[in-house]
């Protein structure tokens, strides 16, 4: 399968670098590559610059956001919340008619809102929209001609990628969708990621709590001094 990854960061290299293990042509989409491969110190989470990983893996292709999803079949986003909504919506013929998973998270900083916190920002950033409104929608009602299924949103992606990673994969990853073809593509990644508990939370308005869920996520995260973990739904 031709897969775009859109976004640099550690999640989009996780993809990638999975997805090409797994055998499927990459391509990862960036607002400028040759400005991304001109970046020589580490970015604000710490990562390494993407030119010294990308070095690693000559056989992914790289691209502009726009190419990158024209190349591809199935694409993941991978693009900051904040940014996620104007990026995408201007890539509506390069995504038409495809699936798109998102896992992005729509975090704002908002120094009125937020609270002291020891993440990369210094703080703990707000969620806009939340509650009222999901990232994943917004993503939906920008693109209504692609098919949006947020997923991953409950754990760091270097866990989704390696699941068993965590309690020897004996964790639940959460996805919600309007079109069950698209879910249906989804889950088959995912199981191939080596996901076997997969619960489907029926349509995208689910998105609300699963993004709420990263405070919670960050907050448990913080107890456990950084360590990754992951969650069980018993039924």
């Amino acid at each position: 399968m031709k897969v775009a990854v859109l976004g640099t960061g550690a999640g989009g290299r996780a993809h990638a670098a999975k997805l090409l293990e797994l055998g499927h042509d990459v391509y990862v989409g960036t607002r400028d590559s040759q400005a991304t491969l001109g970046r020589t110190e580490p970015d604000f989470m710490g990562i390494e610059p993407f030119g010294q990983w990308f070095a690693n893996y000559p056989d992914i292709g790289l691209g502009s956001f726009g190419e990158a999803a024209a190349a591809a079949d199935f694409v993941i986003n991978g693009i900051d919340g904040a940014n996620a909504v104007r990026v995408l919506g201007g890539l509506g013929e390069q995504l038409a008619g495809k699936t798109l998973m998102d896992y992005a998270v729509p975090f704002v900083y908002n120094p009125e809102q937020a609270h002291p916190w020891p993440t990369p920002w210094g703080v703990m950033p707000a969620l806009d929209p939340v509650d009222h409104d999901s990232l994943g929608e917004r993503i939906q009602r920008a693109l209504p001609r692609v098919k949006v299924v947020k997923a991953c949103v409950t754990q760091e992606q270097e866990t989704v990628v390696n699941p068993k990673a965590v309690a020897g994969g004996d964790h639940t990853m959460f996805i919600a969708g309007e079109h069950d073809d698209a879910k249906a593509e989804v889950t088959a990644l995912l199981r191939s990621y080596g996901w076997q508990d997969i619960l489907d939370l029926g349509p995208l308005v689910s998105s609300r709590g699963m993004e709420m869920y990263s405070h919670m996520h960050s907050a448990i995260q913080f107890a456990l001094g950084g360590a990754r973990f992951g969650m069980k739904v018993m039924r």
